[in-house]
């Protein structure tokens, strides 16, 4: 069974709203237009509405071309990539460089215990004075 991801609100021609705020696929402010209008210029030109923003009065749809939602979907999800997990912990670790070798084998095995649990871990080494 698969699952469709959409990385936008709406895509094509189902809109529930009535009056919508478009942009052109250039990036230019086309103003505010009923659904029925936005549709007409939408088939006219080969393009797709695509959801912007929801939470604003009235929501900002934008013309795309198949190939610009592509290319968004993946700067998306680069973004959802490089942005921590809310999951995620971060443990750190600091210790001088003049730490005892019993000292540095425990907080190795700490660290390796850390690591099997998929924690992030820092490692801070300070100079002994």
């Amino acid at each position: 069974q698969r699952k469709s991801k959409a990385a936008f609100g709406s895509v094509g021609r189902r809109i529930p709203y009535r009056i919508l705020h478009v942009i052109s696929q250039d990036g230019e402010s086309l103003g505010n237009m009923h659904r029925a209008e936005a549709l007409r210029l939408m088939d006219q030109n080969g393009l797709k509405l695509v959801l912007l923003h929801e939470n604003v009065e009235p929501p900002v749809y934008r013309l795309m071309t198949g190939q610009q939602i592509h290319e968004e979907q993946l700067k998306r999800a680069e973004k959802k990539k490089a942005s921590p997990k809310p999951g995620m912990c971060t443990k750190e670790l600091s210790f001088s460089s003049a730490i005892a070798k019993n000292d540095l084998e425990t907080k190795t095995k700490q660290i390796a215990q850390w690591i099997e649990k998929r924690h992030h871990v820092k490692v801070t080494i300070r100079q002994a004075k």
